[in-house]
């Protein structure tokens, strides 16, 4: 895998923390990135029901696309999302047209 020195850091702090409270040292200490983090604000944002606008601000970021990707909707919010089609009565949506170009 790519040991960068970020990583090198990374671990070696996780090391000098354990040695200076003896105690063994932790994944996620470890491991942790700050970018994992942002991700970690962004999806807090979102599920609290911060609107895009805000969490665009709060995250830095002067396009939405890149927000949404930092914001990422949870399983639950996608699960509840797709259930509401089931609770919806279907004599009381329209019915689909679907439109043909006639060609040549």
């Amino acid at each position: 895998m790519y040991n960068s020195a970020w990583k090198r850091a990374r671990i070696a702090a996780a090391k000098a923390h354990a040695k200076e409270h003896d105690e063994p040292i932790q994944w996620g200490f470890a491991n942790l990135r700050v970018h994992d983090l942002k991700h970690t604000f962004g999806r807090r944002l979102r599920a609290a029901g911060v609107s895009l606008e805000t969490r665009k601000v709060l995250l830095g970021h002067r396009n939405g696309d890149i927000t949404s990707h930092y914001s990422a909707p949870e399983i639950e919010e996608l699960l509840a999302a797709a259930n509401r089609v089931c609770e919806v009565n279907p004599r009381k949506i329209p019915a689909l047209t679907i439109l043909k170009r006639k060609t040549g």
